[in-house]
């Protein structure tokens, strides 16, 4: 680490996973958050930017502004995840409504601003829908340049949807956004986009024994979890944020359990942001990829050309292999670290 802070701006549809990127930033001392776009996508966008605003207000953090992006996706209804992510987004969490404001201009448009603000430097995260990037993209469509490098959550590469059984949902909510998105990137841009696909970010699995290094990093109390506790049983943790967090993550547990993949919870958007403040986390390969938007079965599935049929040049770095425990040592260590400070600030 040089010292150095990089500027971030990140895109989420907040989203238990999503709030646990957000700390993640916040506990990076060589990331500096310039501006968070809300989008639509596991719950409506408005109540994307109150648990933004709230998020922040919990953690003490003044400085980063929140902009709320388009209610719907370019071209089809919006569909949201309570069931993934609870009626209100962060699980079984509850926080005070939000005393702070958004800004007066909308997500698009707070792209662009934190582009031009930082020319060549700027970190664009996005791990929700790319509604709010499709759209920065049309009012601007030199900001692919402008952009030290984007990562993003979305897609599934040679590997089953968890939406349709070919698609993903940040992709699939919005294809024709991320459709936009990777037709803005070519190799005169000067860097390719990192996309985390379902291949890659389900090796991310939280169980309920990280969890609780993560509350012993904190240096909070806390009650281990397991199948048995009762369903949406409220945190004991003495650290508020580890307390928001565990009540987040046991709705996000009994929903993966639900579906038949154990009591854990995949940690999809933690890994974009990891990612993005360092590119050697994971290892990616060079492909051409497309989103499918007019499959009767296969709308909103992203595929890449690895043999090079279509013959195109490459415009995404696919992430294609990670070491969770490297990840989760990482992600504990700063994460617990923010939460001990916070608890005695």
């Amino acid at each position: 680490m040089t010292g150095v802070r990089q500027p971030v701006f990140l895109d989420v549809d907040t989203g238990v996973d999503d709030a646990m990127a957000l700390v993640y930033l916040f506990g990076s001392a060589e990331a500096e958050l310039v501006g968070i776009a809300s989008t639509a996508g596991n719950v409506p966008v408005r109540q994307v930017c109150r648990n933004n605003l709230a998020l922040l207000e919990l953690c003490g953090i003044t400085d980063v502004p929140v902009s709320m992006g388009s209610e719907n996706p370019l071209q089809t209804p919006l569909r949201t995840a309570e069931d993934t992510h609870g009626p209100y987004g962060l699980g079984h969490a509850r926080l005070p409504a939000p005393t702070t404001s958004l800004t007066p201009y909308d997500a698009a448009e707070a792209w662009v601003r934190a582009a031009h603000a930082h020319p060549g430097e700027l970190i664009g995260v996005a791990t929700g829908p790319l509604t709010n990037l499709a759209l920065a993209l049309r009012a601007d469509p030199t900001l692919p340049r402008l952009l030290r490098r984007l990562v993003i959550m979305g897609g599934a590469f040679d590997y089953r949807g968890n939406t349709t059984p070919v698609a993903e949902w940040n992709v699939s909510v919005d294809p024709e956004s991320a459709a936009e998105v990777f037709a803005a990137w070519d190799s005169e841009v000067g860097h390719l986009p990192i996309v985390l696909g379902l291949n890659l970010t389900e090796n991310i699995a939280m169980t309920p024994q990280l969890l609780g290094r993560l509350a012993a990093a904190a240096g909070s109390s806390w009650t281990p979890m397991s199948v048995d506790d009762d369903r949406g049983a409220a945190s004991a943790a003495s650290n508020p944020l580890i307390r928001v967090l565990e009540d987040a993550m046991r709705f996000y547990f009994e929903f993966h359990h639900d579906q038949g993949e154990g009591y854990l919870a995949h940690l999809h958007d933690p890994l974009a942001a990891a990612v993005a403040l360092d590119t050697g986390l994971v290892r990616s390969r060079p492909a051409p990829v497309g989103v499918e938007l007019t499959g009767t079965l296969t709308r909103g599935m992203t595929i890449a050309d690895w043999s090079r049929r279509w013959g195109r040049e490459p415009n995404a770095l696919i992430g294609v292999d990670v070491d969770p425990a490297a990840f989760f040592d990482r992600f504990i260590s700063r994460v617990g670290a923010f939460a001990k400070q916070l608890d005695h600030s």
